[in-house]
């Protein structure tokens, strides 16, 4: 569907959207959904980026900001969302089905892009709930692996139930025909869940600073010469794993001047 003919069916139409219709609805839990749109053939981003979305209706949608969890070289856009009761957006983004009317504003941004990060040998994507999405954008990239030699991609959450969006990412990944041979040896999915019994209850936090997580990898510490860090969740989390980052040597990153670990500030308030 053409802009202007998507345009034509609802009102007040802001002029920096595209209208994409809803392709596919998959929910994990009653609180967390994935969701895929069609592209429009203008949109162009980097892995990791983010855009505002909205939904059709009234004089003034609202907007919130949600990452791309599709690679950049996807023909469809995907998106994890999370389901807040009476949220502005989510109350009925919650509710989609396939074919219905999804706006996407036509400017990507955000800072988890490996433009961000100065060269290094091994990658660390540290995220809690949703905080994943991203990740599992920059996970199918390609451009990943020929900058990192290792990929640690890292999920806390509260109830093991909400870990299926990541485990079946990376499950698919190994078996996709693009990037699936090369980042089958050197990706790793490591799980904490604090809230039910799991191998790792605990926080990724407090892995890393207890030193559990590179005993679990057998990796050494945080070092500023080889390991980069991305991180998106919780503003205490966020918090935490920069302090953690800033300990170990690791300087803060941005498009203007890659460093060390960057942090995607827009869901954090």
């Amino acid at each position: 569907m053409s802009d202007n003919a998507a345009a034509g069916a609802i009102t007040a139409l802001p002029v920096d959207c595209h209208v994409e219709r809803v392709t596919l609805v998959e929910h994990y839990t009653d609180r967390l959904f994935r969701f895929r749109t069609t592209r429009p053939s203008s949109l162009r981003f980097r892995s990791g980026e983010f855009v505002m979305i909205g939904l059709p209706g009234g004089e003034r949608p609202v907007f919130r900001a949600y990452s791309i969890a599709s690679p950049s070289w996807d023909d469809e856009l995907e998106f994890f969302s999370i389901k807040v009761p009476g949220g502005p957006l989510t109350e009925r983004l919650q509710r989609i089905e396939i074919g219905d009317e999804i706006l996407i504003k036509k400017k990507p941004t955000g800072t988890l892009v490996l433009d961000a990060l100065a060269p290094g040998k091994r990658l660390y994507m540290l995220s809690t709930g949703t905080g994943i999405a991203p990740f599992a954008s920059l996970i199918r990239d390609p451009e990943t692996y020929e900058k990192f030699d290792e990929v640690i991609l890292t999920q806390s959450c509260r109830r093991v139930a909400e870990l299926a969006y990541g485990e079946s990412t990376v499950r698919e990944l190994v078996e996709d025909p693009l990037v699936g041979e090369i980042a089958a040896p050197r990706l790793t999915f490591y799980t904490t869940v604090t809230r039910e019994p799991h191998p790792h209850p605990f926080r990724i936090t407090d892995a890393i600073s207890s030193g559990r997580l590179f005993a679990d990898l057998g990796l050494p510490p945080l070092d500023p010469a080889t390991d980069r860090v991305m991180i998106c969740g919780s503003i205490e989390m966020t918090r935490d794993c920069r302090a953690l980052c800033q300990a170990a040597g690791l300087e803060e990153g941005s498009n203007a001047k890659p460093a060390h670990f960057v942090v995607e500030r827009a869901f954090v308030g």
